[in-house]
């Protein structure tokens, strides 16, 4: 889901204190430490999280409804008064339809194309919402809440910007994020693949799959992103396409977030933090 491409300013009463992360090279060692913007020292407000969630969820659904003329593709009439049967539609051979309480007979009140599924959000609601989960991605605590499986103190994890051109396999991506430790919340999703319960199976999607990992890169079709894209659970975001399905999956803030650099920054200029007390 596209987010809005603009610039969007968040009042926060109180002084933050800035968050550092550290700066990974392309051998997973750490390079230096960097200053995070203040997006991600905000307070994880869960609420608005929660209900951005919805919003964005049940934006992309689509109404499903009936055929108009479903039930009622019957040669079936009214035999009217005087034959000790119910005055209902019937076919010669007596048995009544198109009724909603015959057999084959119409849906007495069916879905329609027309009903309303999704909920409204404010767009500055919805742009503290993705704030907040950012914030939340730096908070070790809501992470491991989460299930998430890593070996590291500092989170997000912060790679070079010559990650997305130098890694071009999977099998060198892989490497990376062992010496990351990071590797483990793959292996986790893919061990938690399961055959879904009930008729999705035969509507094209027959498994469930777990999240991991969340790759926000500057260019989503470089070789590190091919690289990585087919992982289980891992997704590849733009600042310019982040959404809160992929930094708050089911609404719930926390996911283990990796950044290039040049991410990281755009991030800072996209959602800047003003607070009245500077």
């Amino acid at each position: 889901m596209k987010v809005f491409n603009v610039v969007w300013t968040i009042v926060q009463p109180l002084k933050l204190e800035s968050k550092k992360a550290l700066l990974y090279g392309l051998n997973g060692s750490v390079v230096s430490e960097v200053e995070l913007p203040k997006v991600f020292s905000l307070f994880v407000r869960k609420d608005i999280v929660r209900r951005a969630f919805h919003a964005a969820f049940t934006g992309r659904l689509q109404p499903k409804g009936r055929d108009p003329l479903a039930g009622k593709r019957t040669s079936a009439r009214s035999w009217g008064v005087g034959r000790g049967l119910a005055r209902v539609p019937r076919i010669p051979t007596g048995r009544a339809a198109f009724i909603s309480f015959a057999r084959g007979g119409h849906a007495a009140f069916p879905p329609t194309t027309m009903e309303r599924v999704w909920e409204d959000i404010n767009r500055k609601e919805m742009a503290r919402a993705i704030a907040s989960a950012l914030a939340a991605t730096s908070v070790v605590e809501l992470v491991r809440e989460r299930g998430h499986e890593f070996s590291i103190n500092t989170l997000p994890v912060v790679v070079v910007d010559e990650v997305e051109e130098k890694i071009s396999k999977t099998s060198e991506a892989r490497g990376f994020l062992e010496k990351l430790g990071l590797w483990s919340d793959v292996v986790r999703a893919q061990r938690g693949i399961k055959i879904r319960s009930g008729k999705g199976k035969m509507r094209g999607r027959k498994y469930v799959e777990p999240k991991s990992l969340l790759f926000i890169l500057n260019n989503s079709t470089s070789s590190f992103s091919n690289a990585v894209r087919n992982l289980p659970g891992v997704d590849i975001v733009t600042p310019g396409n982040l959404s809160v399905i992929h930094l708050a999956p089911g609404g719930v803030p926390g996911r283990l977030t990796v950044l290039s650099y040049s991410a990281l920054k755009a991030l800072g200029d996209k959602y800047r933090v003003v607070s009245i007390y500077e």
